[in-house]
């Protein structure tokens, strides 16, 4: 698996010192935000310094995060919709992202219509030269499993429609580990990996209360089992967004969330 730095694990950082840090901790690729890279294009930054940056760290960008807006619209409100998510995959494709995360609303969706709303993505995706990946997301009412953001990926028919998958996003959606084992390796795009404290009640988290991995009740090793299961061979991907852990220093915030990875990626399998 490659191991992967999300970079809102780090998020007060700023982009070039995350970069770096990444590199550093011995990360292999990394996995930035739009908003991010446009508030750095904002405040005189490039593109070519970012690659450069990438390429000095020895990293790659394996996603890019994230396309928002493009299932409820009509009418003019789709077509800036769209031609947001336009911009932000040419900013993903000038930083040689093979993906893009396209996230769900917060409200319930009809799954037919958002499965042709995805199927136009991919194909404005392909055009430019990103893939856009369906995300679900365990504390909003609609695509909020494994399920429903499969469901989604494979009605359109596309032999290259993926999904993201997330620890914590499985289980605040009232689902489980296993549900990975409902996909194919090759159609999981990337794995957002985090862990779950006890309390509050996990069907009643949000973002924040994400903590690092091993510190939660997750059943961990039973995830990397799944992902071998599968045959996924992909990006496991650190995704925090504790304030804590904002709060401490982030390099040696991302070396122990990369070394507890490892344990578990590295350890040999029980039988």
């Amino acid at each position: 698996m490659i191991y992967c730095l999300n970079t809102s694990t780090i998020r007060p950082t700023p982009l070039l010192e995350k970069i770096r840090l990444a590199g550093e901790a011995g990360y292999s690729a990394i996995e930035p935000w739009n908003d991010e890279i446009t508030a750095y294009l904002g405040q005189g930054g490039t593109l070519a310094e970012l690659r450069s940056a990438l390429g000095d760290a020895g990293l790659r960008v394996v996603s890019v995060i994230a396309l928002h807006g493009w299932i409820t619209g009509e009418g003019e409100d789709h077509a800036r919709a769209i031609g947001e998510c336009r911009r932000r995959m040419e900013q993903a494709a000038e930083l040689e992202s093979p993906y893009i995360v396209a996230s769900p609303p917060r409200e319930t969706v009809d799954l037919g219509r958002a499965t042709d709303r995805f199927a136009e993505l991919l194909q404005i995706g392909r055009s430019i030269g990103v893939t856009p990946s369906m995300e679900f997301l365990g504390f909003v009412a609609g695509v909020k499993s494994v399920d429903a953001a499969w469901a989604i990926a494979s009605g359109t028919g596309d032999p290259y429609a993926t999904i993201v998958a997330d620890v914590f996003h499985m289980i605040r959606g009232g689902g489980s580990v296993d549900d990975l084992l409902k996909i194919p390796g090759d159609r999981l795009a990337n794995f957002h990996i985090n862990d779950v404290p006890a309390d509050p009640d996990p069907l009643t988290q949000m973002d924040e209360h994400r903590v690092m991995v091993g510190e939660g009740i997750a059943d961990l090793p039973r995830v990397i089992a799944n992902l071998r299961t599968i045959g996924y061979n992909g990006p496991i991907s650190l995704e925090l967004f504790n304030r804590g852990l904002w709060e401490q220093n982030p390099a040696g915030v991302i070396r122990r969330g990369l070394d507890r990875i490892r344990a578990l990626v590295e350890s040999e399998p029980t039988r």
